[in-house]
């Protein structure tokens, strides 16, 4: 019995810096999306339009992309764990700035510090748990995916629940301030002795941009590069118009849609189960299978006249192939990145897909303007029939 208990004691310690990194993780989701559902209380405190609003988010989301390249680069040279921290008390930080912000102008400033600071850690995540989880790297991966959108679920209902309780609504971010503050000092203690001495201390990396460039010299990393960047334009495009295309299928209205498109974020519970498929049958297969599920629910929903059922049902499997997607990415765009400029080539990759994401709502709502959502949606599913092409022929030709 009692080597049973050490087996499984010794197994849960491995576990620590995965738990760690999800956690910091989630509150970067949680800090991400718990604006949104403050934007009436900002209106009504300090008399801002919706368009001043929504500057004020993709403020938040451009201090978030601009730090992907700059955090990988810096972790090659510095180490990860050092970078993690520091983001997480960059972000601590600048919700302790929300705590105390008086004026608009400041709570702009901090939001833009909170996503300087969570920008800081997705990144480094990637090529942390690859590196300490090499042989369940996928699993690792959909296991922090996971979590991470939970706390993107959770902060809607936290801050309901802080505005009926009639709370000041800054007191939540002390709480977020406080809780980084303790993971960024847990992982900073914890972390380190879960690396080997080179990977503790990565330090003196000179790589230069061309160096981080290097790697997409090779046609099997540009080709999949192109992959995650096409995965990325169509899962913003979809996140982006979900509700409002839902709203068009006929017997679906407003309340149904919103059940659908939070049942679309629910299954990403499957991203553990397809990192842990892709650590077992190889990332590119999975990939494929999941690109094509996704495009079969692109089509049935672009269809007219199909019912609730199907279209609910397509919404799913559509929430199945775009979110379990994720680990299998990450993981296999470490796998073909040389170790030194992982970091750095990796933001490189992710700069890219951010910026991707960012022009495809306005793409969409375009084309769902000019012609129809079907219209638009259906160049979503071409855009990822071109990337399951591509998948396909790196798998076969492998």
């Amino acid at each position: 019995m009692s080597l049973v208990s050490d087996h499984w004691l010794r197994r849960l310690r491995t576990l620590d810096v995965l738990a760690l990194t999800a956690l910091l993780w989630f509150l970067a989701k949680f800090l991400r999306y718990a604006f949104p559902p403050l934007f009436g209380t900002f209106r009504s405190v300090y008399g801002v339009s919706n368009t001043e609003l929504g500057a004020l988010f993709s403020a938040l989301m451009a201090g978030y992309a601009v730090m992907q390249f700059p955090s990988g680069a810096l972790a090659d040279r510095v180490g990860t764990v050092r970078v993690i921290v520091g983001g997480a008390v960059v972000a601590s930080a600048a919700s302790l700035a929300l705590f105390v912000s008086t004026t608009y102008a400041l709570l702009v400033v901090a939001v833009i510090g909170i996503g300087v600071g969570t920008g800081a850690h997705k990144t480094v995540a990637i090529t942390l748990l690859t590196t300490v989880y090499p042989e369940r790297s996928g699993r690792a991966l959909g296991l922090m995916d996971f979590v991470g959108e939970l706390g993107g679920a959770l902060a809607p209902v936290v801050v309901v629940t802080v505005v009926a309780a009639a709370l000041p609504w800054q007191s939540l971010f002390l709480g977020t301030a406080l809780t980084g503050l303790v993971l960024a000092g847990a992982f900073a203690l914890c972390v380190p002795v879960r690396l080997s001495d080179d990977d503790a201390s990565v330090e003196g990396s000179d790589a230069g941009g061309r160096a981080y460039l290097a790697a997409f010299a090779a046609p099997r990393f540009s080709a999949f590069a192109l992959v995650a960047v096409l995965v990325s334009l169509t899962v913003s495009g979809v996140t982006a118009f979900l509700p409002l295309f839902l709203e068009s299928r006929a017997g679906i209205d407003t309340r149904l849609a919103g059940l659908l498109y939070s049942g679309f974020f629910l299954v990403s519970v499957v991203q553990p189960f397809t990192g842990e498929l892709s650590d077992r049958l190889g990332p590119l297969r999975v990939i494929a299978a999941l690109l094509a599920l996704a495009i079969a629910a692109l089509l049935v929903l672009v269809v007219a006249g199909v019912g609730p059922v199907v279209v609910g049902l397509a919404t799913l499997a559509l929430g199945v192939g775009l979110h379990g997607v994720r680990p299998c990415r990450d993981a296999h765009l470490v796998a073909l990145i040389p170790d030194d400029v992982a970091g750095g080539t990796l933001g490189v990759v992710r700069t890219s897909m951010l910026g991707m994401s960012a022009v495809s709502p306005a793409v969409v709502g375009y084309l769902s303007d000019v012609a129809s959502f079907s219209v638009a949606f259906g160049a979503l599913a071409a855009a990822l029939a071109l990337a399951t092409l591509v998948v396909t022929t790196l798998a076969l030709t492998r």
